[in-house]
Formats: structure tokens, C-alpha cells, sequence
């Protein structure tokens, strides 16, 4: 009996990540190590309505893609990747979203010893609420301290693991005595496929802003490398076309040759002092305002600054 009921339920995960991989287009590759089942429960919750995660062992995963290929030969692709502690999340959603809220639900843990450290652990300075017979703790761990109104304090801070290190019992206890749980640990998001391709989760971090960023950057390029070769382009027409009139306008004020725009800047260079007397004379004159009735005084207007000559107005409106 208990034979049939194991193969039975094989059967049924089989079945039902066949289904998943038909269904779904998507596919969020993630490892699951420190992550409890009282977590998984509440990440399954969280992702409920927007994807689905399915864990499992590796060689059944690998057997049941294999049986799938005639199907969808695109999913050989994921066997690289079945390695190792990880689950699967199928979605049809944004992968940005379902990817963010993976990433939201870590929570805290404490460092075990043997486990090896996902990030630096610093030890405060200050107050550690300890009695000075903890004090061999310290000592042992090279941290330098003092007794202050009858508790320990600790000098400096003290980074007390680095990431990628192996955690000590030494540090296990310390931290535990402190009550610091240094660690947060989650799914973490490893591998991306979508519909046949396969990619890293750092693209999912790409915005509009830098895509925007990197075609311009493009275009400038192609326009450099237009304007060096003196080959033409569409990026680099813009700049032909002010190149060449700037080329026109120099010809039309070293020459007799003139037209509207040059003109005008011609006969600024011939008198600038008349451009600047026209421009004084066309602002108003103020006027003071007639008093009140009833012999109160009237209000002063207040001053007006002068505000500064624009190119049009000087005659360097050559380019509207």
C-alpha cells in the first residue's frame, strides 16, 4: 500500500508541474536555502493570485521536464539550473512585481554556527545590558570593553563576521546573548525564463530611464562616428544642418551676400550702439500714481528690474 500511495504521488506532482509548465510562459528559478516551512507557507500566500510556487526534488523535476520536451523542447533550458536547493514560481504576471515581493518577504534569523554568512555582522558600540561576569565572551572575541554602572559596554563597533565567512560557535553565542539576529533570509531569485529565454534577474532592475539613457548614448555614438567619417546619418543630420548654416552665416558676414537672419546681425555689428539706444527707449517710463482723495498718500509702485536683453532682441535670433 504504501508503495502504490509514493508512486501515486509522484504521479500527481508530475501531472501537476506538466500543468504548470504549459499554463505558465514564466518561470522564477529560486534557491530556498534557511527557508523554513512556516515561511514558505507565509511567501505562498503573499504570491497567491499572481504566481504559483512549486518546490520539490531536483531528479523529479529533471524527469518530468525530460518527459515534456516533444511538447515544449524550449524547457531543456531549465535543466542547467536544477541544481541545488531550489523551487520554482510560475507566473503570467510582471515579473518586476512577482520578483518584488519575493524579494520583500525575508525575514529575521539568528547566526547558527557552521552557517556561512550572508553579509558583514557589526556589534554596536554602547551598553550591552550584561553583567561583567560575561566578560570571557568578549575577550575570547578580541573585543575591547569597559564596565560602566555595573553592566558591560563595548568601545567600538566591532565587525564581528564578514560575509562569506563561516559563523563560530563563538559568535553564535555572543550574538545570541545580545539578542541580534543579524541575518534575513528568503527566496533569492536566481534564474529568469520566459518563453524559451533565459537570463539573469539583474534585468529585471532595468528601468525605462536607463533604457532611454543607453539609446541615447547610442545615437551620440552613431552621430560622432558620422561626423568624423563624413559619412551622413540620420543622428548625425541634426548637426550637418546647424554645421552648414553656421558655414552660410559666416559667408554672408565676411561677403555682400546677405539674408533676413544675417542682416540683422549684420547691422548689430555695424552699430551696436543703436541696438542699445532703441532698446532704452522702448521701455516705458514710470509714472507715479495720482493721490488718494482725502490727502493719503499714494502708494509707490515697486521697482521694476530690468531685465536682461534677450538674443532676439540684440539680433541673435538667428536660429528660430
Amino acid at each position: 500500500m504504501s508503495g502504490g500511495a509514493g508512486s501515486e504521488k509522484k504521479q500527481a506532482y508530475f501531472s501537476k508541474l506538466i500543468q504548470l509548465l504549459d499554463e505558465y510562459p514564466k518561470v522564477l528559478i529560486v534557491g530556498a536555502d534557511n527557508v523554513g516551512s512556516f515561511h514558505m507557507q507565509s511567501i505562498r500566500k503573499s504570491l497567491r493570485g499572481k504566481a504559483v510556487l512549486l518546490m520539490g526534488k531536483n531528479t523529479m523535476v529533471r524527469k518530468a521536464i525530460k518527459g515534456h520536451l516533444e511538447n515544449n523542447p524550449n524547457l531543456e533550458k531549465l535543466l542547467p539550473y536544477v541544481r541545488g536547493n531550489v523551487g520554482f514560481v510560475f507566473t503570467k504576471d510582471d515579473l518586476s512585481d512577482v520578483a518584488k515581493i519575493i524579494s520583500e518577504n525575508k525575514v529575521e534569523a539568528p547566526a547558527k554556527a557552521g552557517v556561512i554568512a550572508p553579509s558583514d555582522v557589526i556589534v554596536p558600540a554602547g551598553p550591552t545590558g550584561l553583567e561583567p561576569t560575561k566578560t570571557s565572551f568578549f575577550q575570547a572575541l578580541n573585543i575591547s570593553t569597559k564596565i560602566a554602572k555595573g553592566q558591560i559596554d563595548i568601545s567600538l563597533d566591532v565587525n564581528l563576521i564578514k560575509k562569506g565567512d563561516k559563523v563560530g560557535s563563538s559568535e553564535s553565542a555572543l550574538l545570541a546573548m545580545l539578542a541580534i539576529k543579524p541575518f534575513k533570509y528568503g527566496l533569492s531569485l536566481l534564474t529568469i525564463y520566459d518563453n524559451g529565454s533565459i537570463y539573469e534577474p539583474s534585468v529585471l532592475s532595468i528601468t525605462t530611464e536607463d533604457i532611454l539613457k543607453s539609446f541615447q548614448a547610442g545615437i551620440r555614438n552613431v552621430a560622432s562616428v558620422s561626423l568624423a567619417t563624413h559619412y551622413p546619418s540620420t543622428a548625425a543630420l541634426p548637426h550637418l544642418i546647424v554645421n552648414g548654416y553656421k558655414k552660410v552665416l559666416s559667408i554672408a558676414l565676411a561677403t555682400e551676400y546677405t539674408f533676413e537672419k544675417a542682416q540683422k546681425l549684420k547691422d548689430y555689428l555695424a552699430n551696436p550702439q543703436a541696438f542699445a539706444a532703441a532698446t532704452v527707449s522702448s521701455t516705458p517710463a514710470k509714472q507715479e500714481a495720482p493721490a488718494k482723495k482725502g490727502g493719503e498718500p499714494a502708494k509707490k509702485e515697486e521697482p521694476v528690474e530690468d531685465k536682461p536683453q534677450s538674443d532676439e532682441d540684440m539680433g541673435f535670433g538667428l536660429f528660430d
